[in-house]
């Protein structure tokens, strides 16, 4: 059953349980209180009849003119004077001891049989005691009661239709954002993963759904990437050092060799299997990056502390490198600078950035800036290197792609990419800046709060 129907059935079973409830409490007091009129008719009926039969007054044909003239007869009207001393019943039918139990004891009772009232209380005279009772029927009380149960039913099949119906639009309302989530997610391909879904701004579930979906699309994305670029470029990096592995190998061997060329072929087969680890090394940490990084716990970090710490890193790398860290923009508060990551591969992603600043510097002051705005934390590394041609700067972040001003430097064209994997897997942005022959500018931008 789908979702719509299930939420309009919940709907009109509630609605249904409801209108029942309301209606049987209408019921009950309108049965309850219906006739509490008539029988304060009933009861004023009572002891007139008292006054102008029991009592002997000058004013009893007053009274009695005034009960003829001003109070109507009631249907089916009757008065009954009853002596208790008398075994005999004295009323048209047999009422209940409890009705004559609280007439004993001196307060108005009350009895109905169908549309059959009656009222009745005890009058004490100097000829003795007296029961007055009065009967009568109210036509109008039940026909008001048999009126309302009829529109108490109707009402309640015509309130569950309604609520069928504006349970199945509130449902279809309701929906239409998740429907639009589903057809999005259906147009996401493997070939065009780099669509997002629409986010609207607030805090409910169908935005948390769409961000947790866009979520999952970047660690997709990262992974489908890195697969991709492993695939195409494994081939092709591996094969080089293998290529020349295999010629130095077959002149090595090749007879008439004297020993200071196969010491020579040999160091080659040395440095090429040395170059052929560092390879397989980057690859493997370029494919581990795309997968979600939980592999380790992720954990609270200060980033001011951890850039301590990087720095430490390189400068055991680069020796001689001039690292210094701005700390002029820092946050007072101890929140804008920790960050819930995995603490060893944003450790990494940083690092390969400083690495690189100090190795294309040669040396040259290399600064670290730290800045929070209060939704995303930013760490910007600027050198004053030899910076990037304007023609390789979209080309920086693809796997083994290396500036044509870097031939002088070694390098596998790996940490850039390695970096922007890790970055994307905590949700996060790199920005790149630079202009050949002044400089590089690379920041770092992490989200403060997870989404």
């Amino acid at each position: 059953m789908q979702i719509a129907k299930k939420i309009t059935l919940l709907f009109a079973i509630l609605s249904a349980v409801i209108i029942s409830l309301l209606s049987g409490f209408v019921w009950y007091f309108s049965n309850e209180f219906a006739f509490e009129d008539f029988y304060k008719r009933l009861e004023a009926r009572v002891n007139i009849a008292a006054q102008i039969k029991l009592y002997e007054d000058d004013n009893n044909s007053i009274y009695a003119k005034m009960r003829n003239q001003y109070l109507e007869r009631l249907p089916s009207e009757r008065e009954f004077i009853i002596d208790p001393k008398k075994t005999t019943s004295q009323v048209d039918r047999e009422l209940p001891k409890s009705f004559y139990k609280k007439i004993s004891s001196g307060a108005m009772a009350r009895y109905r049989v169908d549309n059959h009232f009656y009222a009745g209380k005890y009058f004490k005279t100097s000829k003795g005691g007296y029961i007055v009772i009065i009967s009568a029927n109210d036509p109008f009380g039940f026909r008001e009661l048999k009126d309302l149960q009829k529109i108490l039913i109707i009402g309640f099949f015509l309130s569950i239709i309604l609520s069928f119906v504006v349970g199945w639009k509130f449902s279809d309302y309701m929906l239409i954002p998740l429907r639009n989530i589903i057809k999005s997610v259906k147009k996401i391909k493997a070939e065009n993963l780099h669509m997002r879904l629409d986010v609207k701004k607030g805090s409910d579930e169908m935005s948390q759904l769409a961000q947790t979906f866009n979520n999952m699309l970047n660690r997709l994305e990262t992974a489908f990437e890195t697969q991709n670029n492993f695939i195409s470029n494994a081939s092709h990096e591996l094969r080089t050092p293998l290529t020349v592995i295999s010629g130095e190998v077959e002149l090595a061997m090749k007879p008439g060799q004297d020993l200071a060329q196969q010491q020579q072929a040999l160091a080659k087969i040395k440095n090429e299997a040395e170059r052929l680890e560092h390879i397989l090394t980057s690859l493997l940490g370029l494919a581990q990056s795309g997968f979600n990084g939980k592999n380790q716990p992720w954990e609270e970090v200060r980033m001011d502390e951890l850039l301590w710490e990087i720095k430490d890193s390189v400068n055991q790398v680069y020796p001689n490198s001039i690292i210094q860290i701005d700390f002029s923009k820092l946050p007072e508060e101890e929140s804008l600078l920790t960050l819930k990551v995995n603490k060893n591969l944003v450790k990494l992603a940083i690092s390969n950035v400083v690495s690189n600043a100090c190795k294309y510097s040669n040396e040259k002051l290399v600064s670290i800036g730290i800045e929070s705005n209060g939704q995303t934390l930013s760490i910007a590394v600027t050198d004053r290197g030899i910076g990037i041609p304007q023609t390789d700067i979209q080309h920086i972040f693809e796997p083994f792609y290396r500036a044509s001003n870097t031939n002088a430097y070694k390098g596998y064209g790996v940490g850039l990419p390695l970096s922007l994997n890790i970055v994307r897997l905590h949700r996060g942005s790199i920005a790149i800046k630079s202009q050949e022959g002044v400089g590089t500018e690379i920041k770092i931008i992490l989200p403060l709060f997870s989404m």
